[in-house]
């Protein structure tokens, strides 16, 4: 069994107050997530820079009530959560066995600003009630886009986590931003600063109208 990454020195400016609980996480996703499905063999040496921090350092790029569609080990729907204990999030998952795990979490790490839904996108019956939806590692965007945007309310954001075909995926999705009613697309980069692979995030506008 590999061993897990040392804590990088920018995760402690990164969570504040909250790296306890960062940290009580990142160990149990190393003790238990390749047994349970949640993360592969070989992630544990870069467990913290490639999927703890990657995540964590686009929590400024949140507001109000959040929502994590494809949440699986809670990447990035848990850390952001344990980072900005101000919002609320709504982890999407459909999968019982990753339900579970989620639930969990919530519950040992004491998180009091996460609710947990067993569903797949296609099936959210809420309506349009979320200020911003975000996803990470779960397809791309033109078969993103239409699993997110209609969960997100009339001038709510998209901030979705991509990796470095995101424009490529932007230029295959222009269908799908018209027809869901996106403006204003683009790619950010969050942690610049703090960590040396900062986090590539499309993030987009979302007007009323759409199927």
């Amino acid at each position: 069994m590999s061993e897990l990454e040392q804590e990088p020195d920018a995760a402690a400016p990164v969570f504040g107050d909250r790296i306890d609980i960062a940290r009580a996480f990142t160990r149990a996703l190393a003790v238990h997530g390749e047994e349970r499905g949640l993360i592969g063999p070989l992630e544990l040496p870069r467990l913290w820079t490639r999927h703890i921090l990657n995540s964590a350092v686009a929590a400024p790029l949140f507001s109000g009530t959040v929502g994590d569609v494809g949440s699986g080990a809670g990447l990035p729907g848990m850390v952001l959560a344990i980072a900005r204990p101000d919002l609320q999030f709504v982890l999407i998952e459909p999968m019982e066995r990753r339900v579970a795990w989620l639930t969990e979490q919530t519950d040992e790490l004491g998180l009091d600003n996460v609710d947990i839904v067993r569903a797949r996108a296609e099936d959210w019956d809420r309506g349009r009630v979320l200020d911003v939806v975000t996803a990470r590692a779960v397809s791309a965007l033109k078969t993103l886009i239409p699993l997110t945007a209609p969960l997100v309310r009339s001038g709510g954001e998209l901030v979705l986590l991509k990796g470095a075909s995101v424009a490529g995926e932007i230029d295959a999705a222009r269908k799908q931003i018209r027809a869901f009613g996106l403006s204003d697309v683009r790619v950010e980069f969050a942690g610049e600063d703090l960590v040396v692979e900062p986090t590539r995030v499309l993030r987009a506008n979302v007007r009323l109208f759409g199927p």
